[in-house]
């Protein structure tokens, strides 16, 4: 029982520390464009979307290497140095300045890499068959709470708010500069399992129990699994998991804020249409948190059903919350205020729900993606889960430059197709695992790959 005790320790400190980086950092990028536009009464010369386009692409270039840093450094000491980058990003916000706004983004990318890499390397470590299900579900249940705490305090500190004094920013990146650090300190509690715990649970990584990849192999293992068949079929649901976070965290919320059908004598007292991009984001954020929790508590009855049903019905929600968006809003709502007529009267609590779907589908998809990918590169996890980061924040990157263009109907388009196309790449991918396991078939561990080659 130490050992399982330890394991879920390890996966409760995890998403804790992640919950506290991410308050830090989502609540700094949704207050990003205010603080920066208040700067010198308005004269700063940095912009966020710049920042923006900086972060995914040095994200997606540093996915590369993350796994060699890995292997070089172990995953607890990677995150923690990848956590790093985002404390330095965010108290660069306290005396803003070009060089460091945009050097901060590109230290920011960098960390991502390492950050989640190492974390889907180190839950893999901590998990065997019968638990990746239940970890992955605490750990999405834990770590998506930042979505509630960041955009609670965004509603309720901005809102209504034109510009932000310097006093007010200073106390505002001060108290997140001590949440991302103190997430970056819980990470150094993290553990290592005990040699005598793999007697009695055999971990899904084989670095668990042996010594890991050289950085030079963990670099050649990332291009050896790109060409392999489960990557290439997978790559579709990561692209896919890519653009819907793009849509979720950035268009959904704009459409609502330029939405004027949604004036004030339409909505509850207090609230304005700005204001319901953070109650939006709060109700993701509680979609996420459900999903997540229901997951954990279900993990052993996911081990007898397969992982394949908990995605339909995550592609289920996101089709209706997709087709919910069409109706209910204007159609150039992502690009400019619109009072375009809708197809449907638009509803502020058809909006809201709609919030809730997109949360509740995001974390069937990601966590089932995550909890799959654990099994099937149980031990290549670190290139495996770095190839991931890659595939969506290229997605993710092109999702941000068309969102600005195109009108909602397309987007939605690209969104349904892209998940029509998610569902069975990934159901094929399961089928083939659970075909691979009661054959007894294990696919060949990084030594025997690369003597291949």
């Amino acid at each position: 029982m130490a050992g399982c005790d330890t394991r879920l320790a390890n996966i409760i400190i995890l998403g804790v520390a992640f919950m506290l980086i991410f308050t830090a950092f989502q609540t700094c990028s949704m207050a990003q464009k205010a603080v920066l536009a208040s700067v010198n009464n308005g004269t700063f010369e940095g912009n966020g979307y710049t920042s923006l386009g900086i972060i995914y692409a040095v994200f997606s270039v540093s996915t590369w290497a993350a796994p060699s840093v890995v292997a070089f450094a172990g995953p607890k000491i990677s995150m923690f140095l990848g956590s790093a980058m985002y404390f330095l990003f965010i108290l660069s916000f306290l005396k803003p300045m070009v060089w460091t706004l945009y050097t901060g983004s590109a230290l920011v990318g960098v960390g991502a890499a390492v950050l989640w890499t190492g974390q889907g390397n180190f839950l893999t470590i901590n998990s065997d068959s019968e638990t990746i299900g239940r970890n992955t579900g605490i750990f999405f249940a834990l770590s998506q709470c930042s979505l509630l705490f960041g955009n609670l305090y965004i509603f309720l500190v901005f809102h209504g708010e034109a510009t932000i004094a310097d006093s007010a920013r200073t106390y505002l990146f001060t108290g997140l500069s001590g949440a991302s650090l103190l997430g970056s300190l819980f990470l150094l509690f993290l553990r290592k399992k005990r040699i005598e715990d793999t007697d009695n649970l055999v971990s899904l990584n084989a670095s668990a129990t042996q010594s890991p990849d050289t950085p030079v192999a963990a670099f050649k293992r990332s291009f050896q699994l790109l060409k392999t068949q489960e990557m290439l079929i997978l790559s579709v649901v990561f692209a896919y998991t890519g653009i819907a976070v793009t849509f979720f965290s950035g268009v959904y919320g704009t459409c609502l804020a330029q939405n004027e059908h949604f004036n004030v004598g339409s909505l509850p007292t207090g609230i304005s249409r700005k204001g319901l991009l953070g109650i939006s984001g709060m109700l993701i954020g509680a979609g996420e948190i459900v999903g997540g929790g229901l997951l954990g508590l279900l993990g052993r009855r996911m081990n007898k059903y397969g992982r394949d049903p908990v995605v339909i019905m995550g592609y289920i929600v996101h089709m209706t919350a997709f087709y919910l968006a069409f109706v209910n809003l204007p159609m150039d709502s992502p690009v400019n205020e619109s009072h375009t007529p809708t197809y449907f009267h638009s509803s502020w609590e058809v909006a809201l729900v709609c919030s809730f779907l997109l949360g509740f589908g995001d974390i069937c998809v990601n966590s089932q993606l995550v909890s799959l990918l654990g099994v099937v590169f149980a031990e290549d996890s670190s290139p495996a889960f770095a190839l991931r980061s890659f595939v969506q924040s290229v997605a993710a990157a092109a999702g941000f430059y068309y969102s600005n263009v195109l009108l909602l109907k397309w987007q939605l388009l690209i969104l349904v197709i892209m998940g029509t196309g998610s569902v069975p790449c990934f159901c094929i991918v399961e089928w083939m695992t659970t075909r691979a396991s009661r054959s007894g078939y294990q696919r060949p561990g990084p030594e025997l790959a690369l003597a291949r080659q």
